[in-house]
C-alpha cells in the first residue's frame, strides 16, 4: 500500500486571482455561501485562521435543524497560497475522534489570469479513502470548487 492509496485530490482552475479566492475561503459570510454543496446550507461556527485555530461548519437541508459538517484544526496558514486543516484534532490541538479522520491541503497557485486551486485530502488507511470516495468525494468537492468560483465572481 503506498500513500497514494490514502489520498483523494481534485485541482480546478478559478477564473479569479489567488487574492479573491482567499478572500472567499477565509471570511465566514463568504465561506458559507460556497463551501457545502446546494442544496444544503452551510452555517459556520469557527474560522480561526491560525495554527491551532478552530475549524467548524454545519450544515442543514431544507428548514431542519443544522447538523455537524466538519470539526477540525488549522495546522498551517500562507494567506493566499496554503492552508492545512484537519479533522483529527479541534481548536487548541484537542485530539478528536471524528466520524471520518482527513488531513486537507488546499493550495491556491497563481495561474495565468487565476488560480490553481487544489486540495489533496490524505487519510488514515485505503479504506477511509475508499469510503469518502463512495460518499462522493470528487462530486462534492467539485460542486462546491464550482459554487466558490461563482462566489469570487462577485467579490471585489
Amino acid at each position: 500500500m503506498t500513500a497514494a492509496d490514502n489520498d483523494l485530490s481534485i485541482s480546478r482552475f478559478i477564473n479569479a486571482t489567488p487574492g479573491k479566492v482567499w478572500k472567499a475561503w477565509s471570511r465566514p459570510e463568504h465561506l458559507a455561501k460556497w463551501w457545502i454543496p446546494r442544496p444544503f446550507e452551510c452555517e459556520v461556527i469557527k474560522l480561526d485562521l491560525r495554527p491551532g485555530g478552530g475549524f467548524e461548519t454545519r450544515m442543514r437541508e431544507g428548514d431542519g435543524d443544522f447538523k455537524p459538517h466538519v470539526e477540525g484544526c488549522f495546522l498551517d496558514i500562507v494567506p493566499e497560497r496554503r492552508l492545512v486543516w484537519t479533522t483529527t484534532l479541534s481548536e487548541g490541538w484537542r485530539p478528536t475522534e471524528p466520524w471520518l479522520a482527513l488531513t486537507a491541503i488546499i493550495t491556491f497557485a497563481a495561474e495565468g489570469h487565476g488560480t490553481r486551486y487544489s486540495a489533496q485530502v490524505m487519510h488514515r488507511n485505503a479504506d477511509d479513502s475508499r469510503k469518502h470516495d463512495e460518499l462522493g468525494f470528487q462530486e462534492g468537492w467539485g460542486t462546491a470548487i464550482d459554487q466558490l468560483a461563482a462566489v469570487v465572481e462577485n467579490l471585489e
